[in-house]
């Protein structure tokens, strides 16, 4: 069996601490731009209503973000495991 460790990358009150830092600064962000919490949940419920109501629209439109999406995300997705796996063989 797992270690909890090993399935969260680290001690889970060092994950904590991580995510708490990381939720403020994305609230800093998101708070500058005007947006608040209850603008993203109305966004969902927006989204899966549209998505209800337009059918394969909604589905095209859901994946034309995903791509625009993973443009950014996969890249830096990889390059944060390819330099984090090159300093665990250094140490």
């Amino acid at each position: 069996m797992a270690k909890i460790e090993d399935i969260l990358g680290g001690s889970p009150v060092a994950i904590l601490v991580k995510l708490a830092i990381v939720s403020i600064v994305v609230g800093v962000i998101l708070s500058a731009t005007g947006l608040q919490p209850f603008d993203v949940l109305h966004g969902v419920k927006r989204l899966l209503i549209e998505f209800y109501n337009l059918g394969w629209d909604a589905v095209e439109q859901v994946l034309s973000w995903l791509l625009t999406g993973a443009v950014i995300v996969i890249p830096v997705w990889l390059l944060i495991r390819l330099l984090s796996a090159g300093s665990k063989r250094k140490s």
